[in-house]
């Protein structure tokens, strides 16, 4: 999460004291603990797996169903499945392409895995060199928010003053060598050395300027709280795992219950006869002898009502339908299935507001960059939108469209965002007007041809009564 200091406290920014790289550094660290468990937790190292027994011979199952990856893949998909859009009436063409150059769609998803694991999601924006051309263009990069953090100044406007990443580097034996921090301002770029990080001493290693006019580290927020999808379940996945482990232990157990014989002793290799034959004798009166397992009474009726309650309120709490549940049938429309997934679409629509604007600052980086190069662009104008990855009748919206455009209700450049697989309005448009641009070059080829034959049947017909007045001449 961003840190907050004071302006004046924080000195010159662009020679950062080491008291105030080690405050930051310390209070980012104070975060790593919960930001390690909910990352365990969707590598499926979930607390069930450290579970132990005082009694070893007991069953000790640990049965690990990974909801948290369910409810973090689910938001990711349903959030950026479908490429975010990006319209404008002035002319973006630029940043676009300085987008797809990056593969911005797939750095997108990875931005949105973060946001919906650790609540808070770091992108950090640099120069790189095109190894073909030698031209220099905008990166991006997706940062471990383990492993960086913004520092903003304590007004209403928490106004980015840096950021700071410190990572470790290693040797070839798996020791931590150093650990390397570098730290971001709206117009430097510099690298420290240190070997303790956040109580130590930093050597300044290399100092580099950057253009991009702000500081190059944008942090994005899942929520007000900044907590993960699956953070506030945290507790009903645990049982889920406790029951089904318990559940799985009980049965093992009834199925190694121990036998009990009243009447009798058992002698040598009675045992191993029991197993093989099954039977023993015994010259007991039989109103003295009995043989029955001690075992614990199984409620699997109970087990699965307690099972089904906890399932559905995990999928309460994150938002995420069971998709498995029989009222999501194959027979299901897009309409009836937005009903069915009406808290997910509340949740994406609180997700994508905090999401929007670290897009615009995204967005205002890369135009700061290219107004360098003349390649100027507006964004003021800019309008961002985040399709729900959704089964869509496509059929019904283009109907929907064609009957708008022929009411003239709307222009056809909003008409087309209606459709979920258009990411670049503007070209779409082109294309359209370059096909009907061919189509009439090719009506009007095929009048001109129609008019030429026109004109020789015309031509035919004049002859024809000729030759036949000759032939009834010579007739």
């Amino acid at each position: 999460m961003a840190i907050k200091i004071n302006r004046e406290i924080a000195g010159d920014l662009n020679n950062p004291t080491t008291e105030l790289l080690n405050y930051c550094i310390s209070q980012h660290q104070k975060e790593l603990r919960r930001l390690e468990k909910l990352s365990d937790y969707y590598d499926g190292k979930q607390e069930i797996i450290n579970r132990t027994k005082d009694n070893a011979a007991a069953p000790n199952n640990k049965v690990m169903v990974n909801h948290a990856k369910y409810v973090v893949d689910m938001n990711v998909g349903f959030m950026v499945g479908n490429p975010i859009a990006y319209t404008s009436s002035d002319a973006i063409d630029p940043i676009l392409d300085a987008y797809t150059k990056v593969d911005i769609v797939s750095h997108d998803t990875e931005l949105e895995k973060d946001l919906s694991v650790f609540g808070v999601g770091y992108e950090l924006i640099y120069l790189k060199q095109d190894i073909q051309t030698g031209k220099t263009y905008p990166a991006i990069k997706c940062i471990d928010p383990r492993g960086i953090f913004l520092v903003t100044d304590d007004t209403v406007d928490s106004n980015p003053l840096f950021a700071v990443h410190y990572q470790p580097i290693f040797s070839l034996q798996g020791g931590i060598l150093y650990h390397l921090v570098k730290y971001y301002n709206d117009n430097r770029v510099l690298t420290y050395k240190t070997n303790s990080i956040g109580i130590g001493h930093y050597e300044l290693i290399k100092a580099l300027p950057h253009y991009f006019k702000t500081v190059p580290v944008i942090e994005y927020r899942n929520n007000e709280e900044r907590q993960g999808d699956f953070e506030q379940a945290i507790s009903l996945i645990d049982a889920y795992n406790l029951l089904q482990s318990d559940r799985l232990n009980d049965k093992e157990a009834f199925v190694d219950a121990i036998l009990f014989i009243r009447g009798f002793e058992l002698q040598d290799g009675d045992g191993e006869k029991l197993a093989s034959e099954k039977m023993l004798q015994t010259t007991a009166p039989p109103a003295e002898v009995d043989a029955s397992y001690l075992t614990k009474t199984m409620d699997e009726g109970g087990i699965a009502i307690l099972r089904d309650s906890l399932l559905e309120d995990i999928h309460k709490v994150t938002y995420i339908p069971n998709m498995n549940d029989k009222q999501f049938s194959g027979n299901v429309s897009g309409e009836a299935m937005k009903y069915k997934l009406f808290g997910l679409l509340q949740l994406m629509s609180v997700k994508s507001r905090y999401m929007v604007k670290g897009l615009r600052q995204r967005l205002e980086i890369f135009a700061n960059f290219l107004k360098i190069s003349d390649s100027s662009v507006d964004i003021d104008g800019v309008k961002i939108k985040l399709k729900p990855n959704l089964p869509i009748n496509t059929t019904d919206i283009v109907a929907q469209i064609v009957q708008a455009h022929q009411a003239g209700i709307l222009p056809l450049k909003v008409l087309l965002t209606w459709l979920p697989d258009i990411d670049n309005v503007d070209e779409v448009l082109e294309q359209l007007q370059a096909e009907k641009e061919e189509a009439i070059e090719l009506n009007q080829k095929a009048m001109g041809t129609q008019a030429e034959d026109s004109h020789s049947d015309l031509e035919d017909d004049e002859r024809n009564p000729d030759d036949n007045s000759k032939v009834q001449e010579e007739e």
